[in-house]
């Protein structure tokens, strides 16, 4: 006689128990890896950056610093210029790359290799063109008005501008392809119903192209200004700090204090200064995407 079918119930409750638990087992040994990279490498570090930052000692040698207003305002004008310069430009290039000639996409790759080599040569390149001796521009200068080039490096106000300069001429490219994307995902069809309107050129930009790319370019200038307040590199590598420490950003300082002052608890103090505006920066930024309105 046949085995009753209620008999044969927990067999089967039985194997795909034991198949639900090799699953789970595979699940969880794939997975205890990216956990364990996930701690020891995020929540570590920053958890131990907060407790060096928590002394309230580090944060009264900070503020007596006389670097260190100094640096605050640098941060903010890095960030300011930087960041709307550079997107205010990428916005404009990505309507001239919209156009169809036969050489817009050869000149297209020519302007992506600033940000298509590592940042730090990117960098170092450009500390050593504004030499005031023997640096590139001022060579050229010489060789070809017979002029001396100005002390790009050794003035407060052109190494400031300098590295902006070289912050936007890096990052330029990236967020003009962005832009271009955000471009190209408009309809056709409306900027074909406005040329029949007669609404051309500045028009149709302030009219379809501007609205519809609001929301991308709000949370491209969130995104760009996160990224630039942690950005050591450029500081660093184009001004190092000068002249006599007064191109400093609080990503830089924190560096200095912590390896070449040798006060770790004192420089993390000059990073954790920063999070009054990055946190907001961050929530702004979730909201902006929680809306799912980024035209792309």
């Amino acid at each position: 006689m046949g085995t009753p079918a209620a008999s044969r119930r927990p067999t089967r409750r039985g194997k795909g128990g034991d198949a639900f638990s090799a699953d789970a087992l595979w699940a969880f040994a794939f997975v205890v890896p990216y956990i364990a990279v996930f701690l020891a490498f995020v929540v570590y570090p920053v958890g131990y950056g907060l407790w060096l930052g928590s002394s309230p000692a580090s944060y009264r040698a900070l503020f007596a610093d006389p670097i260190f207003p100094r640096t605050l305002i640098n941060t903010l004008l890095f960030l300011i210029l930087g960041v709307n310069i550079k997107l205010f430009l990428a916005l404009l290039l990505s309507g001239f790359f919209m156009r169809e000639k036969w050489w817009v996409k050869p000149l297209m790759l020519v302007f992506i290799l600033p940000w298509a080599v590592p940042a730090i040569p990117t960098f170092i390149s450009v500390h050593w063109m504004l030499n005031g001796q023997w640096g590139l521009i001022n060579n050229v200068l010489w060789d070809l008005f017979r002029m001396d080039g100005p002390p790009w490096l050794d003035t407060t106000m052109l190494a400031m501008s300098s590295v902006v300069v070289g912050y936007v001429w890096k990052w330029l490219p990236f967020w003009t392809v962005i832009f271009l994307a955000g471009r190209m995902a408009i309809p056709r069809e409306l900027y074909e119903a406005a040329d029949v309107d007669g609404a051309t050129g500045l028009t149709a930009f302030r009219k379809i192209t501007f609205p519809l790319m609001a929301n991308l370019y709000v949370v491209c200038t969130l995104l760009s200004t996160i990224w630039t307040l942690g950005d050591f590199n450029t500081v660093h590598f184009i001004s190092g700090g000068g002249p006599a420490l007064t191109t400093h950003v609080l990503a830089t300082l924190g560096i200095r204090d912590a390896f070449e002052l040798g006060d770790p608890r004192m420089g993390m103090a000059a990073v954790i200064c920063a999070l009054p505006l990055l946190i907001p920066l961050v929530i702004l930024l979730m909201r902006q995407l929680s809306k799912g309105e980024v035209q792309l």
